[in-house]
């Protein structure tokens, strides 16, 4: 039903561009933003938390390339589980302490080559490592077609797909194992994949200060479906600077015993525009 209505908003804005004013164009040259936010608390509770994303793009009339960094990083008091190998058999023990309850780092590049206004070829890379999700590391290389659908002064809506290849690392359990039963702690063999990857980045101007923008990723093989969408509503302060809410859904449809399929993110960050 989401899917329907969202094809028919679409269809129902495409005859708007024809008459709506074009965008000024993007800078020529090297453009970015960086953005960071910083939650800490003290006292009855204690926490950490960190999160911060610097964005570098380069266009002309014949290249758009993107290239980014991510940091996501949380302490606050948990409980921990670990092996005691000192008993026989090892048991689990059970500490509370002020540890780490999110660690999360992502990299990605593209390269896009563009063949007019609307259309262009792009290579793309991303890695990530995530030591609370159900891999510890991802890592993905892939090729495919870019079509701008959508461009005037409130509305852009551009997406791209194309095959890919992905390796992912499942993070290691713990089983009981032997006789008589112990535990052990298992890493499982890396996944392996042909992928489909596929981006939709839209973005809504509201006025001359207010905007909408959310991107969707889908990376699709035999193993598992990673999907991310991310949207957000940023408000410009003045020229280089800006307040920024997001909200950040990860799922995966294959995960292991014990972990959830999905992550949800809500942050709200200072902007930086250079």
């Amino acid at each position: 039903m989401k899917k329907h209505l969202l094809a028919r908003a679409l269809l129902l804005a495409l005859p708007c561009a024809a008459f709506a004013d074009a965008p000024p164009p993007p800078p020529d040259g090297w453009s970015g933003t960086g953005e960071a936010g910083l939650a800490i608390a003290s006292g009855n509770t204690k926490s950490e938390n960190l999160n911060a994303k610097l964005d570098v793009k380069y266009n002309d009339d014949q290249w758009k390339d993107d290239i980014y960094l991510l940091a996501q990083r949380s302490k606050s008091n948990v409980t921990i589980t670990t092996i005691d190998s000192s008993t026989s058999p090892p048991t689990l023990v059970s500490n509370s302490r002020y540890d780490l309850t999110a660690n999360r780092y992502e990299t990605g590049a593209s390269l896009g080559y563009k063949f007019d206004d609307r259309s262009y070829i792009v290579g793309a890379l991303r890695y990530e490592h995530d030591e609370f999700s159900p891999y510890d590391y991802q890592y993905v290389a892939s090729i495919g077609y870019g079509y701008q659908f959508l461009k005037n002064a409130s509305d852009e809506l551009s997406a791209e797909g194309g095959p890919g290849y992905k390796v992912a690392q499942p993070t290691s359990v713990i089983i009981e194992a032997g006789t008589p039963p112990v535990l052990v702690k298992v890493q499982p063999d890396s996944d392996k994949d042909l992928v489909f990857r596929g981006k939709i980045d839209y973005k809504h101007n509201f006025n001359a200060t207010t905007s909408f923008v959310d991107s969707f990723v889908v990376e699709a093989g035999s193993s598992n479906n990673f999907f991310q969408n991310d949207a957000g509503v940023q408000v410009k302060m003045s020229d280089k600077l800006a307040l920024k809410a997001a909200y950040q859904v990860r799922h995966n449809t294959d995960v292991q015993a014990g972990f959830k399929k999905t992550d949800n993110l809500f942050t709200t960050n200072l902007v930086y525009g250079f």
